[in-house]
C-alpha cells in the first residue's frame, strides 16, 4: 500500500536540502497510536529532510537522492520535538484509526472555522472516546476535517465541549488571511 500511495502521489521539485537521518518511522507510528491506531511503515519509503517527513516510492527515491526540497507525499513535520501532521497523513489514517467523531453539517462548518465541537453537534462517535485522547473529526460524507482532543465523555450534557480543536482544514486560510492584513 505504501509503495502504491508513494507512486500515485509523487511530485518532484528538485532543490538543494540537507539530509538528516533518524528514526523517522517511530515518530509517525507514535502519533498514530494517540488515535488508537496501529500502523506499520516501511522505513525504505519514509524519508526525513529538515525535520519534514515524506513518503517516497523506490523509483522516486532514486531520482530524488539527497537533493530535494519536496518529493512524494508530505506526511508532516517536527518542531521543538512535537509532530505536526499533514492532511495527507491524516487522510491515510482514516481507514485505520478507531477514534473518530462524525459531525452534522452546521457543526462541521463551525469546526472548519476553528471552533470546538459540542456534544449536540456530534452525529456519531467511534472508539474509546477517553478524555485526553486524540480523535479524527469527520463530516457526514466521510471527509477528514482535522483532529482534536477529547474533552468530555459521550454521556455528558449537550452543553459541554466534546472535542477541542487542535487542527482543521480552515487553518491554512486563517493563517494566509492574517499574513495578508498584518
Amino acid at each position: 500500500m505504501q509503495a502504491h500511495l508513494a507512486w500515485r502521489h509523487a511530485r518532484v521539485l528538485r532543490l538543494q536540502a540537507q539530509n538528516t537521518r533518524g528514526n523517522t518511522v517511530k515518530t509517525l507510528i507514535s502519533f498514530a497510536s494517540r488515535f488508537g491506531a496501529e500502523i506499520t511503515l516501511n522505513p525504505e519509503f519514509v524519508t526525513e529532510k529538515s525535520q519534514r517527513f515524506y513518503l517516497l516510492n523506490p523509483a522516486l527515491r532514486k531520482i530524488a537522492c539527497n537533493n530535494f526540497f519536496y518529493a512524494g507525499r508530505y506526511l508532516g513535520k517536527t518542531k521543538n520535538g512535537i509532530f505536526f501532521p499533514s492532511f495527507n497523513f491524516l487522510n491515510m489514517l482514516v481507514s485505520v484509526v478507531t477514534n473518530k467523531v462524525i459531525l452534522d453539517r452546521k457543526t462541521a462548518w463551525l469546526y472548519i472555522c476553528g471552533r470546538d465541537v459540542f456534544r449536540s453537534g456530534v452525529e456519531k462517535s467511534m472508539g474509546s472516546q477517553r478524555k485526553g485522547d486524540y480523535t479524527l473529526v469527520m463530516n457526514e460524507f466521510g471527509e477528514c476535517l482535522g483532529f482534536g482532543m477529547i474533552e468530555g465523555s459521550k454521556e455528558k450534557a449537550s452543553g459541554k465541549i466534546q472535542v477541542r480543536n487542535v487542527l482543521d482544514v480552515g487553518d491554512f486560510l486563517r493563517r494566509e488571511t492574517n499574513r495578508r492584513f498584518s
